[in-house]
C-alpha cells in the first residue's frame, strides 16, 4: 500500500512543479517523462539488482577507505585520541582530504570527462542543451558555486531556462566531499549514491517544469567542457585543494555551532508556550507537524512520518547535515524502509542558507547576470526541494 501511496506521492511532487510554472502551455512533456524514466532507470539498477547491491558493498568498502586515509592524517595532527571529538577532529578533516583528491582528479582531467559521460547521457535521453546537462552532471561531483566554473563561458549567454537548471541542479544535489561526510555520519553510501546519481536528471525535470524553455540554446545538442588549468602540476593541485577543503571544513564548523545553538535558543522560547500536546513545543516538533503529509505522500508509514517530516523540515529551514545527524540518531526508531526514504529525500542543499550562498557564488562568474539569478535564487530552492523528494518517492516505490 505504501508503495501506491508514492506514486501519489511523485504526481503531487509534479502537480506542485506544474503549477509554480512560469509557462504552462510550453512544457516540455517528452522531456519530462524521459527524465522521468531515467531516474527509474538508475534506481531499478542500483536498488533492485545484484549489480546494483555489487557496486553498493563497492562503494561502501571505497567510502570507508576513503575515511581511513583521512584518519590517518587527522591522527597525526591531533593524536591517537583524536575520535573522542569524532566529529571535529575526524568529519571535517574527510572535507579537507576529499576536497585535496578532487583537485587532483580535475587537473588530471579525470573529473570532467566522467561528468561529460554523464551529460552525454542526459542529453540524448532527455534532449536538454549542453550547458545545463553538464551543469547538472558537475553537481554530483563539485558545489553549487564549483560547477558553473565548467560552464563559465556560456554563462553570458545562457537561456533563463538553462540557469534556472543550472541553479536547481545545485539545490537538488551534494558534492562528493560533502557526500563523505555523511558517510563518515553514519549514512549508507550506496543510498547516497544512488540519490546522487538520480538527482540531477530529476533537477532538470523540475526545473524545465517551473521554467520551461522558450528560447534558442547556443548549446542545443552539443557537450563541451572548456576549464583552463590554473595549477602547475599535481602537487599544486592537491595543496590548493586541500587549502580549499580547510576553508570549508571550518565554515562547515562554524555553520553547525551557530545553527544548534540557534535550534536550542528557538526551542527555549517556544518552551515558553507551554505544553502542546503533552510535550514542550520545540522547532523539531512544529516541522515535524508541517511536513508530516508531504513524508507519507512520498511512502512513509504515518506512524513514522512525524518524525520523517521534522527531518525533511530541518534540512529545509536549516541544512541536510543537522538532518542527517538526526537521521542517524534515530535510525533504531524507524523501520529499514523509511530510513532508506529519508536518505533520498534528505539529499540535496536545498534550504534557505544555500540561496545567498549560491546568488554570490554564480554572480562573482557572471556579474551581468545577477538580476536573473537572484530572481531564481528563490525558486531554485523550491525546485531542488522538489527534486531530492522526488528522488524519494522514486525510492519509495521499489523499496520493500
Amino acid at each position: 500500500m505504501q508503495r501506491i501511496i508514492g506514486l501519489f506521492g511523485l504526481f503531487v511532487i509534479l502537480a506542485l512543479a506544474w503549477l509554480l510554472s512560469e509557462n504552462r502551455r510550453r512544457m516540455n512533456w517528452r522531456l519530462i517523462f524521459s527524465g522521468l524514466l531515467l531516474q527509474f532507470a538508475v534506481a531499478v539498477v542500483l536498488l533492485k539488482t545484484a549489480v546494483g547491491r555489487q557496486l553498493f558493498d563497492s562503494f561502501q568498502s571505497f567510502t570507508e577507505q576513503i575515511l581511513g586515509f583521512s584518519d590517518r592524517g587527522a591522527e597525526f595532527v591531533f593524536g591517537a585520541g583524536f575520535r573522542e571529538h569524532y566529529f571535529a577532529f575526524s568529519v571535517l578533516p574527510t572535507i579537507i582530504f576529499v576536497a585535496s583528491a578532487t583537485a587532483v582528479l580535475f587537473h588530471l582531467g579525470i573529473i570532467q570527462w566522467v561528468v561529460k559521460g554523464m551529460a552525454w547521457v542526459m542529453l540524448r535521453v532527455m534532449n536538454v542543451s549542453g550547458t545545463e546537462s553538464l551543469a547538472a552532471a558537475a553537481e554530483v561531483f563539485v558545489g553549487m558555486t564549483e560547477s558553473p566554473l565548467l560552464i563559465r563561458p556560456y554563462l553570458a549567454s545562457m537561456t533563463r531556462s538553462e540557469i534556472m537548471a543550472m541553479m536547481t541542479a545545485g539545490m537538488g544535489t551534494v558534492a562528493g566531499g560533502v557526500l563523505a561526510v555523511y558517510v563518515a555520519m553514519g549514512v549508507p553510501a550506496g543510498h547516497l549514491l544512488a540519490a546522487s546519481l538520480m538527482a540531477a536528471p530529476a533537477s532538470l525535470v523540475v526545473a524545465k517544469m517551473m521554467v520551461p524553455e522558450t528560447e534558442d540554446s547556443p548549446t542545443k545538442g552539443t557537450v563541451r567542457i572548456e576549464v583552463p588549468r590554473t595549477d602547475r602540476n599535481v602537487l599544486d593541485a592537491a595543496c590548493r585543494g586541500a587549502g580549499e577543503g580547510l576553508k570549508l571544513a571550518l565554515n562547515v564548523g562554524a555553520m553547525i555551532i551557530a545553527l544548534i545553538a540557534l535550534v536550542a535558543c528557538v526551542n527555549t522560547l517556544l518552551g515558553l508556550l507551554g505544553n502542546w500536546g503533552g510535550a514542550p513545543l520545540s522547532l523539531e516538533r512544529v516541522l515535524g507537524w508541517l511536513f508530516a503529509p508531504l513524508a507519507w505522500a512520498l511512502g512513509v508509514e504515518w506512524s513514522e512520518a512525524r518524525t520523517v517530516g521534522m527531518l525533511m523540515g530541518k534540512k529545509t529551514i536549516l541544512n541536510e547535515m543537522l538532518a542527517y545527524q538526526d537521521l542517524v540518531a534515530l535510525s533504531d526508531q524507524l523501520s529499514a524502509r523509511t530510513r532508506v526514504i529519508a536518505t533520498f529525500a534528505l539529499c540535496g542543499f536545498a534550504n534557505l542558507g544555500s540561496v545567498a550562498v549560491q546568488i554570490g557564488g554564480i554572480s562573482g562568474l557572471a556579474p551581468e547576470r545577477r538580476p536573473i539569478f537572484a530572481q531564481y535564487g528563490l525558486k531554485a530552492m523550491i525546485g531542488g526541494t522538489l527534486a531530492t523528494f522526488m528522488t524519494a518517492a522514486i525510492a519509495g516505490i521499489l523499496v520493500e
